[in-house]
């Protein structure tokens, strides 16, 4: 079965309908004749975005590299949106080139997030290069064979975390990242995709019911409230050893 594609018709919900024109204005202005094409993906692409929750993730498309003034650029961007756009918690920017992207190389990494999780909103669309996906282990592996360097770096930032506020945001953080590698491990049982980490969480209980505490300590997570470190701490060291574990048996088995 073909996953859906984000409709690009769909209009953005109105409080982001300001901050993606000026992101556009931005960012033409700031890499002129470099830039080749801007895409939104994550919540704000699906117009489900909740303000002072939400982060509006985007990827740039460059014709060539600009490294010596990416840093500045991005960085500039990151904290006029702040100023512009406090409800926008984060800017989360991926970079990359027009021949990285339209390739064979990259069918399973920015094919099918483009295709299937992104909205072009700039220039020449990029995921036309690619067809229709359906689920696949190499999708699911893709996206999360980094689960067990992903869990050491949750765990050490949390550990470091001095504020409420930087706190939550490495709880949310974890729980999604969890959450959603949790559902690709079923993913190409299961014949669907979701991002939504909450739906990744339920339908991943279909497979595993017995790790339904596990799932729904995740879930709290979500929910904007600052969690003991060391109940944190210890559902990574717990659940997450399991997870890697998982996705290593798993690639054994379907190689």
């Amino acid at each position: 079965m073909q996953l859906p594609v984000i409709n690009p018709k769909t209009p953005f919900q109105n409080h982001y309908q300001p901050a993606i024109k000026s992101l556009v204005a931005y960012l033409t202005a700031g890499l002129g004749d470099n830039l080749h094409s801007i895409y939104v993906y994550g919540s704000v692409a699906r117009k489900t975005a909740r303000p002072e929750y939400s982060n509006l993730d985007i990827v740039v498309v460059c014709h060539q590299p600009f490294d010596d003034r990416k840093t500045t650029v991005f960085n500039t961007l990151r904290w006029r949106f702040q100023k512009s756009f406090p409800f926008i918690t984060d800017i989360d920017i991926k970079s990359a080139l027009v021949s990285e992207v339209a390739s064979l190389d990259s069918l399973f990494s920015w094919g099918f997030l483009l295709r299937h999780c992104a909205v072009c909103i700039y220039g020449e669309n990029l995921s036309e290069c690619f067809g229709n996906y359906e689920t696949s282990w190499e999708i699911a592996k893709y996206w999360n064979m980094d689960i067990e360097e992903r869990i050491v770096y949750f765990r050490d930032r949390l550990a470091k975390a001095g504020q409420e506020s930087e706190q939550m945001k490495i709880q949310t953080m974890l729980a999604k990242k969890l959450l959603r590698a949790s559902y690709g491990l079923i993913m190409y049982k299961d014949k669907w995709w979701f991002d939504d980490p909450v739906e990744c969480g339920q339908h991943f209980l279909k497979y595993h019911p017995e790790k339904e505490q596990d799932v729904a300590r995740l879930s709290i997570l979500l929910r904007q409230k600052v969690i003991p470190k060391r109940s944190v701490i210890g559902l990574l060291d717990d659940y997450g050893p399991w997870l890697a574990k998982q996705y290593k048996k798993t690639e054994f088995r379907i190689g």
